[in-house]
């Protein structure tokens, strides 16, 4: 069993944790009884958000200031999505609100939230559902693995070219392209429909989830292996 110290220590490493911004946000949040789960749950709806609004973008015209406007929108939602992700975190530690039961807030919705973000973009423009399912079992696939290792033994590992802030990272940067640049027409030839920036993003996210999987578990085997051979 995971005890709420092993929570805390196995958090993911994260420089932006570091920002000034979250010394602020905890001064704020201090005397409202705002409590970490919830802020998790705020994360998931920005997800769910952020996952709607790509879906909406192929019923608005191409390029239209509507269009970009949800792309930009969607992009601050998967931003906020992100703030929540480390503020629950920061506001459990620092206010010693840590739970058992946070755990399951600090996973459950965040497996969400991918499924939505990633299996929206599949449906967004330029995109296709296959990639977008596959990018979220992907991601979902990690996660598992991730949680796997532990279980078994294993040290925690974020490693990986495409761990949860490359996935964001890199269909933010999709989205960003299609909401400032004159890229709506750019497709490519995929199963009878255009591929555009997004469709693109997935499909890196795709292989770079694979590889991220695989990468984990070899990290995970050996660090096993080893642990048997010294004892």
């Amino acid at each position: 069993m995971i005890t709420i110290k092993q929570q805390i220590e196995n958090r993911r490493p994260l420089a932006l944790r570091e920002l000034g911004c979250w010394t602020w946000l905890l001064k704020k949040a201090a005397g409202t009884g705002i409590t970490p789960n919830q802020i998790s749950v705020l994360g998931m709806i920005f997800g769910l958000a952020a996952g709607a609004l790509l879906y909406l973008t192929p019923s608005l015209k191409n390029g239209s200031p509507i269009q970009r406007s949800i792309l930009l929108a969607g992009i601050l939602a998967i931003i906020l999505r992100g703030a929540c992700n480390i503020f629950d975190g920061v506001l459990a530690v620092e206010t010693k609100r840590a739970s058992r039961v946070g755990l399951l807030y600090n996973e459950v919705p965040d497996r969400i939230s991918d499924i939505a973000i990633l299996a929206g973009a599949g449906y967004a423009i330029g995109s296709h559902p296959t990639l977008g399912w596959a990018a979220a079992l992907g991601a979902v696939v990690t996660a598992c693995i991730r949680n796997q290792v532990q279980l078994a033994g294993a040290s925690p590992d974020y490693s990986g070219p495409m761990a949860k802030p490359a996935r964001m990272v890199v269909v933010c940067l999709a989205m960003a392209s299609l909401a400032l640049l004159p890229l709506n027409d750019w497709k490519l030839s995929f199963s009878g429909q255009g591929i555009g920036p997004i469709g693109i993003s997935l499909a890196l996210v795709v292989v770079g989830t694979f590889v991220t999987s695989i990468v984990r578990l070899r990290h995970a085997a050996i660090e096993l292996n080893q642990g048997t051979l010294d004892s």
